[in-house]
């Protein structure tokens, strides 16, 4: 028989999957900087983009398996699911060596 405690605990940790099963990754978008500058993830996972400066910026993938792009913003966050594998490099079209790298395995 269970305790009250332990079926508390795996119900808890069951409701905090995504239904999906799918990962998010977060990249800071900061005053002429991406943090991390360089990220590893699975296929399928979310990539989201984090405005923290003052500064207005984009995000453009220069190179990789798909190419997508941003509007130029200053506040919010830009998503986008990664499903190709592959590495894929961007940058803020803004501000000249701000760059990044998200390689999907």
């Amino acid at each position: 028989m269970r305790t009250p405690l332990a079926l508390a605990l795996l119900v808890a940790a069951v409701a905090a999957v995504p239904a999906s099963g799918a990962a998010t990754r977060s990249i800071a978008v900061k005053d002429d900087v991406f943090s991390p500058k360089a990220a590893t993830v699975a296929k399928g996972t979310t990539v989201v983009w984090r405005w923290q400066g003052d500064s207005p910026h984009n995000v453009v993938v220069t190179s990789g398996p798909v190419r997508f792009k941003s509007v130029v913003q200053r506040s919010g966050t830009f998503r986008k699911r990664l499903t190709r594998a592959g590495t894929y490099r961007y940058v803020c079209t803004i501000h000249a060596g701000m760059r990044g790298t998200i390689r999907v395995r």
